[in-house]
């Protein structure tokens, strides 16, 4: 049964096929992949009523739930702290494991509802423990810093109520949980420029931290941000931890690689056994990924996981049903604007020895932005 594909804005005829992807989930039926025909865009958006991005998604009570960004014209100039991302709430998405009853939630969260927050409900993120559903959000206080809160819910869909102050010990943005086999839940954050990730290389925030891609381009660039989480989902357990990010050589990536240095967007899968963190490189719109054999790192860099995207921003997640893992990401197919994207979904696999090839989602292997 195919998605239920509401129309988009575009105004030139669009040609819609199904491409039925060969595999099956843990219910017998198969998830289908929307193929668009357009000769750039290969995978249509999933929802068109509201702008989505930076989709995380889980499977939660045998239904797929997507948390997104929720972009909103909001008429921020556009510059490269983010200003024009000025999003004040999120909207969660669902599906059926196969596809079908694509579904838009009401409002689970809103800036309004979370009283030490001003703005900037950026990329959030969602896990299930103790029976409650947690989603995790950066935002800005009313000192324009960013922190990460965490709000509650009886329902994967929400609403969420939020904790009344932000996580002790948090900052930056873009957290992504991962459960791990037995049960422990780490939360990974953190980006730079708009994400203020370079304000807290000296272990407290410098309203006037530099970024060293600015300053000291041959220097160590600047890493991704963990910690394991308490037994209520709440809080740290531990001090935050810098991230690792080497070469092959077990030398550092520098800041001036800007095709493998990081930028935003930290993710964690595991594959028989082998943690991978996927990123983002920002300026150089890929997504990368690294590997290790334990969830703290260090992370050995491996290749591009992702091409470049249209729109200024590419951020992921990754999902695995029954054998077939599939990439949830966005771009701006709908809008043509940096700030109102759309989420959209492809497949990708592991190969025999681990590596993943390029994760491809226009036609023609050549697309820069």
């Amino acid at each position: 049964m195919p998605f239920k594909f509401i129309s988009t804005k575009i105004s030139l005829p669009i040609f819609i096929v199904f491409l039925f992807v060969s595999c099956t989930n843990n219910t017998g039926t198969q998830l289908q992949e929307k193929n668009n025909l357009n000769p750039d865009f290969k995978n249509s958006a999933l929802v068109s009523e509201i702008y989505t991005a930076d989709p995380s998604a889980h499977i939660f009570e045998n239904r797929i739930y997507i948390y997104a960004s929720h972009d909103i014209d909001s008429g921020g100039i556009e510059d490269d702290s983010g200003n024009h991302f000025n999003m004040i709430d999120y909207h969660v998405l669902s599906m059926n494991l196969d596809g079908s009853d694509v579904t838009i939630h009401p409002v689970a969260l809103s800036v309004d509802d979370v009283a030490w927050a001003e703005s900037k409900f950026w990329a959030p993120d969602a896990a299930f423990k103790n029976g409650k559903y947690y989603l995790y959000f950066p935002a800005k206080d009313k000192d324009n810093i960013f922190k990460l809160g965490v709000a509650v819910s009886d329902k994967p869909e929400g609403p969420f109520t939020p904790q009344p102050e932000p996580m002790k010990g948090s900052y930056s943005i873009d957290p992504a949980v991962f459960v791990d086999d037995d049960g422990s839940a780490y939360l990974y954050f953190g980006g730079i420029w708009g994400g203020q990730l370079q304000r807290w290389e000296n272990g407290f925030y410098d309203k006037n931290g530099s970024l060293k891609d600015l300053g000291v381009p041959d220097a160590a660039s600047i890493m991704p941000r963990m910690a394991k989480l308490t037994d209520d989902m709440l809080e740290f357990s531990e001090e935050v931890q810098t991230i690792d990010i080497i070469d092959e050589d077990g030398n550092p990536i520098l800041t001036k690689d800007l095709e493998r240095r990081f930028f935003e967007a930290p993710w964690i899968h595991k594959h028989k056994g082998v943690y991978y963190m996927s990123y983002s490189t920002g300026d150089t719109h890929l997504i990368a990924y690294a590997t290790s054999d334990n969830p703290y790192g260090p992370f050995v860099y491996q290749g591009t996981m992702h091409e470049p995207v249209q729109g200024w921003t590419n951020h992921h997640s990754t999902l695995k049903i029954a054998n077939q893992w599939y990439f949830f990401y966005h771009d701006t197919e709908l809008s043509g604007k940096t700030h109102l994207r759309n989420v959209k979904f492809t497949t990708f696999d592991h190969k025999s020895d681990g590596s993943i090839d390029p994760v491809k989602t226009y036609f023609g292997s050549d697309f820069r932005f």
